[in-house]
């Protein structure tokens, strides 16, 4: 990962403008040339004609990026055809959906939106979205992104009409959550189309202190992982939009995209989605809650196992099991005192996926100390327990752990006997790296 600047913006660009967000300029702009644009809708802002406000919310909350821009008049958007990729998560604070608020405000030029995995609406499970459509509230045409990429994703912004793709999506902080690869599927199309790309920032669920577990390897690249970051990569989605721009599509044959950004008021690395005042909205079928976001950086890894994640059960991801397992897992798992966290014995029976319909037995996760648990090792720990404690224990075929984790060391070193301490200084080294080429992209100190 170079740590030189490679898109004509030096690191003391980017630093700037993290420095001019935090001060209070509610939109910072990186481009191919570099630059930046802190608080430049203000005056538009003030001499915009009324429309729909953003909501009502207590003092003191979070503001996440779409309210900034809107209390900007829009003023980045101006004169644009913008398209918006969003879900059910793109929300007001008076849960009203921005393009519900965008439609009917004469300030934008509002003509396509776009949806993810689950879709615009939310409505399909895990690798599923819900196609090409039109929205019956406005009228917009939606188009379907998911599994679409490069040229193709391309042709989908022109074939659309857009100048500008605006990206509003609540993400849950771990690398194998698609979101985060949807934008940059989206800003590597947009450079390919000529088109702009303007990210709207939303809180981290699990804050940000740190970066946390493995980093991807290339041969494992996936749509669960396009590019070398940390498992837990404790960044926001503009964060990430700027390290992306930074780091790897300056080096890629369309170069960067022309980015904008805007951050956030009132977030707090060390916050957790319930200090933010927000409404909370599941940002895909199996992840209900907060609590469930919290959990998913270690438990998902059970996808790449023959162990049930939790899924067509009330609490995915915080509970886990299979036919056959017993109370010998959750005492090999409290054994190891992983800090934060307790397991307790627990049986459920999916309604769908792994074991539908079966009674499984296994381990529910209790977290009671946020500001220690680490879910990475604690997924870990929950592994390796599994294969000690479990006869049945087995990986997937097609080893989906690989890609889950972002190499086959995770695997190998599970297999070899080796604990939670074993494993996770395996993975150390690329961890400070990316650590250390992180901090220069965060905007929230």
């Amino acid at each position: 990962m170079s740590r030189t600047g490679r898109t004509g913006l030096s690191r003391r660009g980017v630093l700037g403008l993290a420095g001019a967000v935090g001060a209070g300029g509610a939109v910072g702009a990186v481009g191919a040339g570099g630059g930046t644009a802190a608080g430049a809708g203000s005056a538009a802002a003030a001499a915009a004609p009324a429309g729909p406000r953003p909501g009502r919310a207590p003092a003191g909350r979070v503001r996440t990026g779409f309210e900034r821009l809107a209390q900007d008049g829009y003023a980045v958007l101006a004169g644009q055809r913008v398209g918006v990729v969003t879900n059910p998560t793109g929300i007001t604070p008076d849960a009203r959906h921005l393009v519900d608020v965008l439609h009917a405000d004469d300030r934008v030029d509002l003509v396509a939106v776009f949806g993810p995995e689950h879709g615009f609406r939310g409505t399909a499970q895990a690798g599923g979205s819900e196609g090409a459509s039109r929205d019956p509230a406005t009228g917009l045409p939606v188009y379907d992104t998911y599994d679409r990429s490069g040229r193709r994703l391309a042709e989908v912004f022109t074939a659309a009409g857009v100048d500008t793709v605006v990206f509003d999506v609540q993400d849950v902080g771990a690398r194998f959550y698609t979101y985060i690869w949807t934008l940059y599927d989206c800003m590597r199309a947009a450079a390919l189309a000529g088109k702009a790309v303007v990210v709207l920032d939303r809180p981290n669920p699990s804050g940000g202190r740190r970066a946390a577990g493995p980093v991807l390897q290339r041969p494992y690249a996936s749509f669960v992982g396009r590019e070398p970051i940390a498992l837990a990569h404790g960044m926001t989605v503009a964060e990430l939009a700027l390290l992306f721009n930074g780091e790897f599509l300056s080096g890629a044959p369309e170069g960067p995209v022309r980015l904008r950004t805007v951050a956030m008021s009132g977030w707090r690395r060390d916050a957790f989605f319930d200090a933010t005042g927000l409404p909370w909205v599941p940002p895909s079928p199996n992840v209900p809650t907060p609590g469930t976001a919290l959990a998913y950086a270690g438990t998902c890894l059970f996808e790449g196992t023959n162990l049930s994640e939790g899924r067509g059960t009330t609490t995915p991801f915080e509970v886990l099991g299979a036919e056959g397992v017993d109370r010998r897992w959750a005492e090999a798992a409290n054994a190891l005192d992983l800090p934060g966290v307790w397991f307790r014995e627990a049986y459920f029976t999916p309604s769908f996926s792994k074991h539908a319909g079966r009674v499984c037995g296994g381990v529910r996760l209790i977290v009671h100390d946020r500001e220690a648990f680490d879910p990475v090792r604690a997924g870990i720990g929950l592994l390796v327990t599994a294969r000690r404690t479990w006869s049945g224990f087995a990986w997937r075929a097609d080893h989906w752990i690989d890609r889950l984790t972002g190499s086959d060391r995770v695997r190998a070193l599970v297999d070899a006997g080796a604990g939670v301490e074993e494993v996770a200084g395996d993975w150390a080294a690329g961890l400070a790296r990316f650590a250390a080429v992180r901090e220069e992209y965060l905007l929230y100190r």
